[in-house]
């Protein structure tokens, strides 16, 4: 488990993020939203130490992040997987090699063992046949694929993604969310996810935070917003025809 306790990040003199407090649950995809500006690129930051708060603080299964020292934090990093927006793979690498690059850099384990590991997440993720084949050969899903193998080489016990949708059509993003939870129940892990995608909110929002304005306005589950009398989160939401359609059906099924 992650949890934040009144977080406050400024640039210069403006205040982005504002006393954010929450906490993301062990197994369950914990979904970051809101609209650009809202502060939720700087929080996902701030909680991956990439920058420092003000005030506040991000725990780490009772561990300050603060408290921590420089082997601590070390020790941390190397328990945390990343998907990034982009796929952020390496052009002249293969499949196989991108993969396998985490414990290539960071541990001392033996080649063998790193090819087995490899192919047990290349197989996890359904890219069977594709060890040799470099990023300019394989399709967008396939690279997301690759990205989500990589992060979790080293069955981390942290995943986070930033916007894993970007780029793909609804069906292929569909498919990449439902693997992502999946694989967050199966390994267990903490995974914290940022994203402008409402399909991903309907898809997987088992936890939800809402941003507006550096400040938390809302969170629950992606059921608990078909009901929620909150104004920000319902202005965000529903302004997709959608989501409008989507509440009325929920709305019939639900009397």
């Amino acid at each position: 488990m992650i949890e934040v306790t009144k977080l406050s990040k400024k640039f210069d003199d403006t205040y982005v993020l504002k006393g954010v407090s929450t906490y993301f649950e062990k197994g369950k995809t914990n979904l970051i939203i809101g609209q650009s500006g809202s502060g939720k690129t700087v929080f996902l930051k701030c909680i991956l130490g990439l920058f420092s708060p003000e005030s506040g603080e991000i725990i780490y299964n009772n561990t300050p992040l603060s408290k921590m020292n420089s082997k601590e934090r070390t020790k941390l990093r190397q328990d945390m997987g990343m998907v990034f927006q982009g796929s952020a793979l390496f052009d002249s690498m293969n499949v196989e090699e991108n993969i396998a690059f985490p414990m290539k850099m960071f541990t001392n384990t033996h080649i063998d063992e790193i090819r087995d590991r490899t192919n047990i997440v290349i197989k996890r993720v359904n890219l069977i046949n594709a060890n040799n084949k470099l990023p300019s050969e394989i399709s967008g899903g396939m690279k997301k694929r690759v990205a989500i193998a990589r992060a979790i080489i080293m069955y981390p016990n942290y995943l986070f993604c930033d916007e894993p949708n970007s780029g793909l059509d609804p069906n292929t993003a569909i498919l990449i969310d439902n693997l992502i939870q999946e694989i967050t129940q199966e390994y267990q892990i903490t995974t914290v996810i940022n994203t402008h995608d409402m399909n991903s909110v309907m898809e997987i929002g088992e936890k939800i935070i809402f941003l507006e304005s550096g400040e938390k306005k809302w969170e629950g589950t992606n059921k608990e917003i078909f009901n929620t009398d909150n104004k920000s989160i319902s202005n965000f939401v529903y302004s997709s025809e959608l989501f409008k359609k989507v509440r009325k059906i929920y709305a019939k099924e639900n009397k």
